[in-house]
């Protein structure tokens, strides 16, 4: 079975950011960053695997086909920790999930299939991930997961969905990178109603 790859799916604000200030387990999106995530309850065709949303019939094919792709998951314990650890369901319905942290919380809430803590580094997490995933794709979330995996040439695939709206501060998605990071090559876009989906081919 050939190897999935690594891929990353993200709403961002046209200045860069895919969270308002101040976000935590209180205000997981920070203040504003709501607004980054209107289209996915503003149409009419339910998703296949989160039936609380409701898109165009656009996005809809457009984020249920990437959704469709996902063997595991890997995220960074800040983002574990703003979520509540999805309160032990996952990210992405029955993907093993994978936290890359320094270390392992003390209490974790069941889930199945079962959370696996990271503590040796993104290389690791990727390796794990991608022979759980079974020949699927990996899913990347969170910010700084995104940049590791940008850093050392680990991601294959990075999705924007880009929302017209301006944040002003918050997370930043991509903020910090070297210059000569990684090369992009745009391969598909998908125009929606309230946001832009843009898929790079990442060059390594």
């Amino acid at each position: 079975m050939a190897p999935g790859q690594v891929i990353a799916a993200v709403a961002v604000s046209l200045d860069g950011f895919i969270a308002g200030p101040d976000d935590g387990p209180e205000q997981g999106l920070g203040a504003g960053g709501e607004q980054l995530f209107t289209w996915f309850t503003d149409g009419d065709t339910a998703s296949r695997f989160y039936p609380w949303m409701a898109m165009s019939a656009i996005s809809a094919a457009a984020f249920d086909g990437f959704i469709d792709r996902i063997g595991a998951v890997i995220t960074g314990r800040r983002t574990y920790d703003i979520t509540n650890g999805w309160d032990g369901e996952g990210e992405v319905p029955g993907a093993p999930l994978f936290v890359v942290t320094h270390r392992a919380p003390d209490r974790v809430a069941p889930a199945d299939p079962p959370y696996t803590f990271v503590t040796d580094g993104i290389a690791s997490a990727v390796r794990q991930a991608l022979a759980a995933a079974n020949g699927k794709d990996v899913r990347l979330m969170g910010a700084s997961i995104i940049r590791q995996c940008l850093q050392g040439g680990l991601l294959s695939e990075l999705t924007i969905e880009l929302v017209p709206v301006i944040l002003g501060r918050g997370v930043s998605l991509l903020g910090g990178l070297d210059p000569g990071t990684a090369s992009l090559e745009l391969v598909r876009v998908v125009d929606a109603p309230g946001v832009t989906h843009l898929t790079y081919h990442v060059i390594r």
